[in-house]
């Protein structure tokens, strides 16, 4: 079947990424795997509608067009700007990496990362993908997850990025059974040897979860377990500002009215 003109042009987009953010058509051609003659129109469509641009090398990046419109995303923009401030008291009683993150297929994509210039080494962008079973965010998203998506999962083959990753899908079963139980996860030396992740659930107006937050920090600076309640802390506060019946302290069949004043 002939791909459609949106597909394609999702394609060319798709050749940009951190490690590619600057291409010549020639490499947009090759790695959206369309012949030159097609990636030039397409390129053509992109650079008048905004979305990509040309610098003065003849070169392509994306454009602030593309940017503006994927800002409007309600995902986004709505949940990012509830959870700056909390991320912010995060960053500053850690001077590490605060982070915010939700679920896209089966991978944590990160909307938002405070950091300070000494804070540890991460993966992590804004706009990146990484893993669920290795993140701390990812473990909480995907313990709050569908069955279908967990199964898809544990049972699927397993990434090994240090040897403190979860790699067997049993072992893996029981750690999202215990980040349910305990509203939070510890992820030691999961993705890197260097560093702890401490993650948990953000709650949504229907108390489902609908992010993550953590932060990152050095192993072995201090006992990850004495930042559990900050992190909690935060994630509450977002839930609250997001309007979870679990984080105001309604019963979830309780909705919050005002009534007309009355002075009789």
């Amino acid at each position: 079947m002939t791909e459609s003109v949106g597909a394609r042009l999702f394609a060319v987009l798709r050749t940009f990424t951190h490690r590619t953010p600057v291409q010549t058509l020639s490499e947009i051609s090759r790695r959206a795997e369309l012949p030159l003659t097609t990636t030039h129109r397409l390129v053509h469509e992109l650079l008048r509608g905004g979305a990509l641009e040309k610098d003065e090398d003849g070169r392509y990046r994306i454009g602030l067009g593309l940017w503006e419109i994927a800002a409007l995303a309600p995902r986004g923009l709505g949940l990012r700007e509830s959870a700056m401030p909390f991320l912010e008291d995060v960053f500053e009683a850690t001077r590490q990496h605060a982070q915010l993150a939700v679920l896209d297929g089966g991978e944590a994509v990160f909307l938002e990362r405070i950091s300070g210039r000494k804070a540890v080494h991460v993966f992590t962008r804004v706009g990146g993908r990484l893993p669920l079973h290795a993140t701390g965010v990812g473990l909480v998203l995907l313990a709050h997850a569908g069955h279908e998506l967990q199964e898809s999962v544990i049972t699927g083959p397993l990434k090994r990025f240090t040897s403190h990753t979860i790699a067997e899908g049993e072992p893996l079963r029981r750690k999202l059974a215990d980040i349910r139980r305990d509203g939070y996860v510890i992820s030691d030396r999961a993705l890197e040897e260097i560093s702890v992740s401490i993650a948990a659930p953000v709650h949504g107006p229907d108390d489902t979860v609908t992010a993550a937050i953590s932060t990152v920090v050095p192993y072995g600076e201090q006992d990850p377990l004495t930042l559990v309640p900050l992190v909690k802390a935060a994630a509450r506060g977002i839930s609250r500002v997001l309007g979870a019946p679990s984080a105001t302290g309604l019963p979830k069949s309780v909705r919050r009215t005002s009534a007309p004043w009355r002075s009789d």
